[in-house]
């Protein structure tokens, strides 16, 4: 383990600021100015949908850079905070990163009878081997950031040896959905559901109104939604072959896949993340040694901002490019 790794191993969250309300909201305001501009590209997939990739740098003049893929959140993208800061400091540590989108979640509504959820893997799947077969087979790693976390855990469990990978990262990911579903509909954290579910039915709006048909139901009966869990019963759990919410939950949780992981891979959690439960901290001794997992005592769900005031500091933005560095800066 190198210094700058030992250097960046802990968290410490700003004084004054480890509240994890706080620090699930403080990096919208620390990162309020977008950290680069993104270059843009429309992925066709093999049933004449899309997915949108927003780059560090157009990825012809970096062929040679070690890559950093980025799965985001539910109704996360570029402009999310976590996403523009660390694709910039990957970027600073020469690095080619990009955020794939999911379906729909560029800002413009997806084609077909399908969304995204927890559990689908085919695009990202699609997507490694694309940017392999495009591009070189640079030395590689993925990031996934809570929904996109879980998907990239389940990705993971389910290729074993065979993801086109070098390392992974998965931060603040729901590893047990059902349970986690069940944390948002209580006390405080109702305001993240509440904003959650805005954004989704925002975004089912636009695809209704654009693509008439495609989701199973109409814009009155969506408007008339109010968990998450009716949301996923009425729409992600009939739309992706499931029998309901409970069904996706249970079948799309990634805990289970874990022993079966074979890429080295870091998982961060915080203790005091408002989305979870203890049911997302695995159990002692379950895990395989090329897994190495890392649970704070503060954070917030995908906060970690230590620093000060004055001068915060994206701990996140430090602690993964340290860990990825010996993976995908290896000397031939």
């Amino acid at each position: 383990m190198n210094f700058n790794h030992l250097m960046n191993a802990q968290f410490f969250p700003m004084p004054g600021a480890s509240n994890p309300h706080v620090q699930t909201i403080l990096p919208r305001l620390v990162r309020r100015k977008v950290m680069l501009e993104p270059h843009w590209q429309r992925l066709t997939l093999p049933d004449g949908d899309f997915v949108d990739l927003a780059w560090s740098e157009p990825p012809e003049a970096a062929r040679h850079k070690p890559r950093v893929v980025l799965f985001h959140g539910l109704e996360g993208n570029f402009y999310s905070p976590y996403a523009h800061g660390l694709l910039n400091a990957w970027r600073q540590q020469g690095w080619l990163g990009v955020v794939m989108h999911f379906r729909g979640c560029s800002g413009e509504p997806n084609k077909m009878q399908r969304i995204y959820h927890s559990g689908e893997t085919e695009d990202a799947r699609f997507f490694l081997h694309w940017l392999r077969e495009t591009h070189g087979s640079q030395p590689t790693a993925a990031v996934g950031v809570s929904l996109g976390g879980n998907m990239l855990a389940c990705y993971l469990g389910q290729e074993g040896d065979a993801a086109p990978l070098e390392a992974a990262v998965i931060v603040s990911a729901p590893l047990m959905l059902e349970p986690c579903s069940d944390r948002l509909e209580q006390g405080v954290s109702r305001i993240y559901q509440r904003y959650l579910l805005n954004l989704l039915k925002q975004n089912a709006a636009r695809k209704l109104r654009r693509y008439p048909g495609t989701l199973p139901l109409d814009l009155p009966a969506l408007n008339r939604i109010r968990r998450l869990r009716e949301f996923d019963d009425a729409i992600t759990s009939r739309l992706h072959g499931f029998s309901d919410a409970v069904d996706y939950y249970r079948r799309c949780s990634a805990m289970p896949l874990l022993p079966q992981i074979k890429v080295p891979t870091l998982i961060i959690h915080a203790k005091d993340d408002p989305f979870m439960t203890p049911d997302v901290i695995p159990q002692p001794g379950s895990l395989p040694s090329n897994i190495e997992y890392q649970l704070t005592e503060f954070g917030g769900h995908v906060g970690f901002v230590g620093g000060s005031l004055k001068q915060p500091q994206m701990w996140l933005e430090q602690r993964i490019p340290a860990w990825l560095a010996p993976y995908l800066e290896q000397k031939s």
